[in-house]
């Protein structure tokens, strides 16, 4: 299994819940990639301004420095959108391949739900349209595991560990 693991998706998939639990499961740090937002990236999402571009490149510049750090401690995992393809380039480049990605794929209505249903998060339930205009599938990338986010948490993560084994 990859020292580093980039758990991903749009807004409301669970990344956190999941990111954090197959951390546990493993034994190694989990990083909450919300948290290293700039304090103006936060402040537009609260708003609904979706994100460009140049407000996330150094956001993902400081994701990618706390995966390097925790490959050299053992393994990583951490939470970020991980949107397009272009980013997770740029995050597989600063891990020199020892990164997987698990995607986190749900339909609208159950991302919808879920979005609605939690609280004290700063992304608004308007912004997931934009999030899902954004997302570039991963499916079929190197190193990514794509997992049906239908289920229970624990049966979410165990089905990410099972297909992170042969990723």
């Amino acid at each position: 299994m990859r020292k580093a693991i980039v758990v991903m998706g749009v807004s409301g998939c669970g990344k956190s819940t999941v990111g954090e639990a197959i951390a546990a499961k493993l034994g190694i740090e989990f990083q909450e990639g919300d948290r290293l937002h700039p304090q103006s990236n936060v402040e537009k999402m609260a708003a609904g301004i979706p994100l460009n571009d140049d407000d996330r490149w150094p956001w993902l510049d400081l994701i990618a420095e706390e995966l390097r750090k925790g490959i050299a401690k053992g393994g990583i995992v951490i939470s970020c959108s991980s949107l397009k393809k272009t980013y997770r380039e740029r995050l597989r480049n600063a891990c020199d391949g020892d990164l997987a990605f698990v995607f986190l794929n749900g339909s609208l209505e159950l991302l919808t739900e879920r979005m609605g249903a939690r609280t004290g998060h700063f992304m608004p339930l308007s912004l997931l349209t934009s999030q899902l205009a954004t997302l570039e599938d991963p499916t079929g990338e190197p190193g990514v595991v794509t997992v049906d986010i239908s289920h229970s948490p624990e049966v979410i993560v165990e089905n990410a560990l099972e297909v992170l084994k042969q990723a």
